[in-house]
């Protein structure tokens, strides 16, 4: 028996390996990952609800009931959720457990004319991960003040203050304090202490380095998080429709990577259900406790309920601080409160940015499935969005940040992408041959209305909605004053079509780089991968019917 330790010295030396082990070693380095799947539905489903669960379920949903008429703003909101939001969010988790592909292969490897859908939800994905967690980076500034006897935005008694300053809750509120300039210590401590905002994008000034610090944090959590992998009547309308996809998640891949992960068998169509509903309920739940608070902070001061109901960075960073001042135990409740917001956007975060791992070791699995190669891209990618995200927290990266959430991952570029998805799905793949590979995974039909919705009710709704937002487009402002230049206006318009070009785009380059005539060129472009799963079931593929005759009745006996 050899009792020698590999390495070990021996007489001065070190023995030599045997030339097999070198061989072995390097085989194993080279040697390509099997792809990772759920080890249960819990997983599953906790990585499903931690993404689409997230902060817009708590400032923007309540600010859109309130904005649009309260309890009138349901009507929009539920047919949006039954007509979009359900049926493509169904559509993009069977897709992704079906070809166990993420975002861009698994429309490849279905139609590879439609693959630009896959490119188009990517570089919404891109952009979203280089702003989304800039909101962490408040939040945890706001967290580490918290830390204090006296909560600093609580008082005007601090250097950032001005003479305008007035602490509202401690005065009477039959007194007369509303002066023209009167400002309130928790919008000075926002935009004097925090941002240090500027008087335009025009003048970015410095980096905020306590900013930076605090983004740079938000991005160590958020990859060690995933570094192992995955275990008016028309404005009403107009909002309803983009906080379905906000809130749902709807055309960023992420779905689609995470149903990837699933067992064939699995039953998406029972999952998807419960999550959408379980995400509809949590924005409820939190619209009555919102205005709860809401409506206490507009009668301890004696203003009308719109000067506190606010949107976005506004309720989470204006609004509940001031409401959290007022309450016995202040900091306790600070530190409770952006925990909350720290772990609402950090899942959803880091769910983003495995989307687009996933989508990019799918694509190139020869090069990153391999040992500690999807580490370090996990790395790169946090990286480039940590250097971009310093941007936007220079004194003028509020105006930058407002740029990409208005245009980059707007709900007009997620319509946009959703009109495709429901077209290639419904027309040109075939809506009853989905429903036939859905029936081979989960063992029975789902509810034949989400077919329907597929072919025609989801694009129709998606079309009409987002035609409605080009005609009602009116430029972005910050605060209600400042009016964005012209070039920053063309800046948001080019991170708008960075995405949606994507689809139209691909469809030309594939159909001009393939030789044959157009017709034949379309019909080999339309045909899905071979190696997908084939149903198992007795009987013919899928039943053919007018609204699948598109192209389909010729294509079954060339694909």
């Amino acid at each position: 028996m050899d009792y020698r330790v590999p390495g070990a010295v021996i007489n001065g030396e070190v023995p030599a390996q045997p030339p097999g082990e070198k061989k072995k070693k390097k085989e194993a380095a080279d040697q390509t990952l099997e792809r990772d799947h759920w080890n249960n539905k819990l997983e599953y489903v906790l990585s499903v609800a931690g993404e689409i669960i997230g902060l817009g379920n708590v400032w923007r949903f309540p600010y859109l009931c309130y904005k649009n008429g309260g309890g009138a703003f349901f009507i929009p909101y539920l047919i949006f959720l039954f007509t979009c939001g359900i049926p493509v969010f169904f559509l993009e988790t069977a897709l992704g457990q079906y070809t166990s592909q993420g975002g861009v292969t698994a429309w490849r490897r279905l139609c590879p004319l439609f693959e630009g859908i896959g490119y188009a939800s990517q570089v919404i994905v891109v952009l979203l991960n280089f702003y989304y967690i800039i909101v962490l980076a408040w939040a945890l500034f706001y967290l580490f003040s918290s830390f204090t006897i006296d909560l600093p935005w609580g008082s005007c008694d601090h250097e950032w203050n001005t003479g305008n300053c007035v602490e509202f809750q401690k005065t009477n509120s039959s007194a007369n304090v509303t002066a023209e300039n009167a400002t309130s210590p928790v919008i000075e401590f926002w935009e004097r202490r925090v941002l240090k905002i500027s008087s335009g994008i025009e003048h970015m000034g410095g980096i905020r380095w306590e900013l930076a610090l605090c983004l740079l944090l938000a991005w160590i959590i958020c990859y060690f998080c995933i570094w192992k992998g995955v275990k008016s009547t028309g404005k009403v309308w107009m909002d309803a429709g983009t906080q379905i996809f906000f809130s749902y998640a709807i055309c960023l891949g992420c779905l689609t990577a995470l149903g990837s992960y699933n067992q064939y068998h699995n039953n998406c169509y029972r999952d998807c259900i419960a999550l959408c509903f379980l995400n509809s309920g949590t924005s409820f739940v939190a619209g009555f406790a919102i205005f709860s608070i809401l409506g206490f902070m507009a009668q301890e001061q004696g203003v009308p309920i719109s000067e506190v109901a606010e949107s976005g960075p506004g309720l989470a960073f204006i609004a509940y601080p001031r409401a959290v001042v007022m309450l016995p135990f202040s900091p306790l409740w600070a530190c409770f409160f952006f925990v909350m917001v720290v772990l609402l956007g950090l899942d959803s975060q880091f769910v983003c940015v495995e989307s687009l791992v996933t989508a990019v070791v799918d694509m190139y699995p020869g090069i990153f499935r391999k040992k500690n190669r999807r580490e370090t891209l996990i790395l790169l990618v946090s990286i480039l969005s940590y250097l971009v995200g310093l941007v936007m927290i220079t004194e003028g990266g509020m105006y930058v940040f407002q740029l990409f959430d208005y245009y980059a991952a707007s709900g007009m570029c997620l319509l946009f992408v959703a009109i495709f998805e429901t077209l290639c799905i419904g027309w040109v793949y075939g809506a009853d041959r989905f429903y036939e590979n859905i029936e081979d995974m989960i063992g029975y039909r789902p509810w034949p209305v989400i077919k329907y919705c597929w072919l025609f009710i989801t694009p129709a709704v998606c079309l009409a909605t987002f035609l409605f937002s080009l005609i009602k487009y009116t430029p972005l402002t910050y605060n209600k004053k400042y009016v964005y230049p012209w070039w920053g206006d063309t800046v948001g318009w080019l991170l708008a079509l960075s995405s949606m070009v994507c689809i139209p785009l691909w469809i030309v380059y594939k159909l001009s780089t393939i030789k044959g005539s157009l017709r034949e060129r379309f019909r080999q472009l339309v045909c899905p991968n071979e190696d997908l799963p084939q149903r198992l079931c007795p009987g013919p593929p899928f039943p053919a019917t007018r609204t699948e005759l598109l192209m389909l009745t010729e294509l079954d006996s060339r694909c």
